[in-house]
């Protein structure tokens, strides 16, 4: 059965083109639309031009140049439909790659705040325990020395 879906093309395996790719794609396509369209309007322009030329002298060859027109304005709407749509999927997946982005970067800050934050209760109390410590520290030093100037200053007094 297997063997039937690759030969058929149900057997595509792998991943589809990137986003970037894609965008890099429908760029391509809408500066070709574009290129297409331009010379639409070149050709309409010369298909009036020649009508306007032959005007009453030759009414045949007039009424041809304004279907030609009429034909080449039709492929300039069908044009411009297609650049709208190619637009929004270009947006679309413009979007979606900042988006996602924006997401990986996220997990990577979520993971980075988990790793930091990443203590137990027992080394909480170990850390409040070395703070606790180093803020006792001058005092413990400064303490003694205190009481040694409190004792020198109450027996200066009471020589007096």
């Amino acid at each position: 059965m297997a063997l039937i879906a690759k030969m058929f093309g149900g057997g595509k395996g792998g991943k589809g083109p990137s986003t970037q790719e894609a965008i890099q794609k429908l760029r391509d396509t809408e500066e070709m639309l574009t290129k297409k369209q331009e010379f639409l309007e070149k050709k309409i322009e010369h298909e009036l031009a020649l009508a306007k030329k032959h005007g009453t002298k030759n009414k045949r060859a007039a009424i041809q140049a304004l279907k030609r027109k009429k034909r080449y304005e039709k492929q300039l709407e069908q044009i411009d439909g297609t650049l709208s749509t190619i637009e929004f999927q270009r947006d679309s997946l413009e979007n979606a790659n900042t988006n996602t982005e924006v997401l990986k970067n996220m997990g990577y800050a979520a993971k980075a705040m988990k790793a930091a934050h990443d203590m137990d209760i027992d080394k909480v109390d170990d850390l409040m325990a070395d703070i606790s410590d180093s803020e006792n520290w001058p005092r413990r030093f400064l303490m003694p020395f205190l009481n040694l100037c409190r004792m020198e200053r109450t027996l200066m007094r009471m020589s007096y």
